[in-house]
């Protein structure tokens, strides 16, 4: 009797990928009505990441701590968030386990990195300089994040990996976790280059006053 494998993408994966892709879509469209039409390209990109951060953070990951705390987990809830992390765990099984250590990590970006975001949009619409500084902080935190995530994870062979084909692999495992490797490494650079720039220009406004 030969046995049919699971379907690999499913209704569900549309719908997730299509989410995402609209906070996508929204957080552009809010840096289009929000920001003056001369502002910076690095500044309308960080725009973009911090608000579609915002959302995700909110909204999905905001869901996923809802269904994870106080005795629920993500594989005994029914829903559309529920559906929708029950399709993640077809990657990494502890998210529908309600792992402490991912649980926890999803307090502080929930309650903490999201607020911090709307936080420096808002620092950005102002044309706020003081938002390089809190840039970096909320990078550092994600770039940890992301390292507290995975790293028990490998150092234990990786149990609750499913690697077994692209969708898992690339797109849920690779895709949505790199974006928050690569993009607040590049927000750290670029914002530690306005720092150090306005420290050595005052250091050298200083020199030249004193001679």
């Amino acid at each position: 009797m030969t046995s049919i494998s699971p379907e690999i993408f499913t209704a569900t994966s549309a719908y997730s990928l299509a989410g995402v892709a609209a906070m996508g879509a929204i957080a552009t469209t809010g840096a289009k009505v929000l920001l003056p039409k001369n502002a910076r390209w690095q500044d309308s990109f960080t725009f973009i990441w911090l608000a579609f951060d915002a959302l995700i953070h909110f909204s999905f990951e905001g869901s996923f701590l809802y269904l994870s705390t106080f005795g629920r987990t993500v594989n005994s809830s029914v829903g559309p968030f529920a559906e929708l992390w029950k399709e993640y765990t077809r990657a990494d099984a502890r998210w529908g386990v309600s792992d402490p250590t991912v649980v926890s990590l999803e307090i502080l970006t929930v309650l903490g990195a999201a607020p911090m975001c709307c936080y420096i949009i808002r620092q950005i619409v102002k044309d706020d300089p003081a938002r390089h500084y809190w840039i970096i902080v909320l990078s550092t935190a994600e770039l940890y994040g992301g390292w507290m995530t995975f790293c028990p994870e490998w150092l234990t062979g990786s149990p609750s990996l499913d690697t077994s084909n692209p969708l898992y692999l690339w797109v849920y495992l690779v895709f949505m976790n790199v974006i928050w490797v690569v993009i607040p490494l590049w927000l750290m650079w670029d914002s530690y280059g306005h720092i150090a720039g306005s420290l050595r220009g005052a250091q050298a406004a200083k020199k030249v006053k004193k001679n």
